[in-house]
């Protein structure tokens, strides 16, 4: 199965791109918040994507959906849950950045969501039901290009990895964030509480 591609862009049409890598070239489908990021792109230059691979037994032809970071690859998995959201409507609803599309979802922002592309009340409605209360880690994806995690063992070091290399943040960024979070509830133990501390305290500065 194919995870991830960087290669060389060959071509640019309005919902996917062609990417050459090691001679072959791969027809890769962009939700519209990934395809607004590479207009500056021009043929000829590299691009890297984390890529989720489609494929049923209704729809033997593979898809490859690409995105540049490893939690949007993993909050579109978690979209496509939704009842009657399947992978190709998600590409053309999610017009948004991720980050807000969690807010939204977590703060049941009707309204928000419906701004969607082919969402409608009912539909935002089952987003909601669905996913409410498992989009913390998505709310707090930023837009700047990740930066390498330093290596540790412990949980405190493993959130701040997590918030460096799949959300995007800075280190000094992060750190900051777990450390405040730890000021907060020092009694904290383990990545999954951290998380929803962190997420907390982004919502309280907003």
């Amino acid at each position: 199965m194919i995870a991830y591609l960087e290669g060389t862009l060959l071509k640019k049409e309005e919902d996917r791109i062609l990417l050459l890598t090691n001679q072959v070239g791969y027809e890769v489908l962009l939700p519209l918040f990934v395809m607004e990021t590479i207009t500056a792109k021009s043929v000829g230059d590299t691009l890297s994507l984390f890529i989720y691979y489609h494929q049923t037994e209704r729809q033997p032809k593979p898809a490859l959906i690409g995105f540049h970071l490893e939690a949007e690859r993993e909050f579109f998995k978690m979209f496509i849950s939704v009842e009657a959201i399947g992978p190709l409507k998600a590409i053309k609803a999610l017009n948004l950045p991720v980050r807000d599309i969690a807010r939204a979802i977590e703060s049941k922002n009707l309204a928000f969501l419906k701004r969607l592309n082919g969402i409608g009340d009912r539909t935002a409605r089952k987003i909601v039901a669905t996913l409410q209360g498992k989009m913390g880690k998505f709310a707090l994806i930023r837009d700047e290009e990740p930066e390498s995690p330093q290596p540790s063992d412990d949980f405190i070091a493993q959130v701040v990895g997590v918030l460096v290399d799949q959300l995007g943040h800075r280190m000094p960024e992060a750190k900051q964030m777990v450390s405040a979070a730890m000021k907060r509830k020092p009694l904290i133990a383990n990545p999954e509480d951290l998380f929803d501390e962190v997420y907390r305290g982004e919502m309280l500065n907003e």
